[in-house]
């Protein structure tokens, strides 16, 4: 590949996704969400697989030391050490904070006056390892660090080959705790895209435990988008809601 390839969004190929999907969104089981395949030109996607940070980058939080519902899971946390990517990957990832994919997400789910996390907190980039699994949860939906208020989830796989036994569908329950039961599975295949509406209601996961060889992981890219006002009979608070329905205790450091 050409290492002067640039990533840019085009507009009207998003809009054209857009349309494809009318009405999909809403209608979305248990919750308002679509799945969107071939989401990404064949480029992009090759220059985000290829220059997607290996397991030992330093970019990396220390997921050991994270929480028991998330065993596994690599991910950055903030910003604070993006400068350590790739350039052309950081770039990219910050396409999906452009004003094009906010149009795009606008038409797509019916949400106005969308912003993006310039910060990616809590997102950006995810990568599970062997064994690992991310509880059914919900997600914070208040954002004191910009006094904004969580509307969307957009997740865009990187998985090559995926196998059906290599598990790590992403799950999408109405309910949580005993009370509630996966509605839908989403396997995690190469350049799918899932955009779903979040709140206390949303609850999602991926339960099963990630069961590549060595060294497969689960990679997936992560992005939320915010108003500035909240949504008419929504909960809001800071907090991530695990269930409890798939936790392994972190291993002794």
């Amino acid at each position: 590949m050409s290492t002067n390839f640039q990533f840019l969004l085009d507009e009207a190929l998003l809009k054209e996704t857009a349309q494809s999907k009318d009405g999909e969104f809403q209608r979305g089981d248990p919750f308002p969400h679509v799945v969107i395949d071939g989401f990404l030109p064949q480029a992009h996607v090759e220059l985000l697989v290829e220059h997607f940070p290996g397991q030992d980058h330093p970019v990396w939080r220390d997921w050991r030391k994270r929480s028991p519902n998330q065993y596994g899971k690599q991910g950055p946390g903030s910003s604070r050490k993006f400068s350590l990517l790739e350039p052309l990957f950081l770039l990219a990832l910050q396409e999906f904070n452009s004003w094009k994919f906010l149009k795009f997400l606008e038409r797509l789910t019916g949400v106005s006056k969308l912003l993006p996390d310039p910060y990616f907190s809590g997102g950006g980039i995810h990568q599970i390892l062997k064994g690992g699994i991310l509880d059914i949860h919900t997600d914070f939906n208040e954002y004191g660090k910009l006094d904004l208020f969580r509307r969307l989830n957009v997740l865009i796989y990187l998985n090559k080959d995926w196998q059906p036994s290599y598990e790590g569908c992403l799950e999408l329950w109405n309910g949580g705790g005993e009370h509630g039961h996966c509605v839908k599975s989403v396997a995690p295949i190469l350049n799918r895209a899932v955009i779903f509406q979040t709140d206390k209601h949303s609850f999602h996961g991926h339960p099963k435990e990630w069961n590549a060889p060595e060294p497969i992981t689960r990679k997936s890219l992560a992005f939320y988008y915010y108003t500035s006002r909240k949504a008419n009979d929504q909960t809001y608070d800071s907090k991530t809601d695990y269930q409890g329905i798939s936790v392994k205790a972190l291993p002794e450091l």
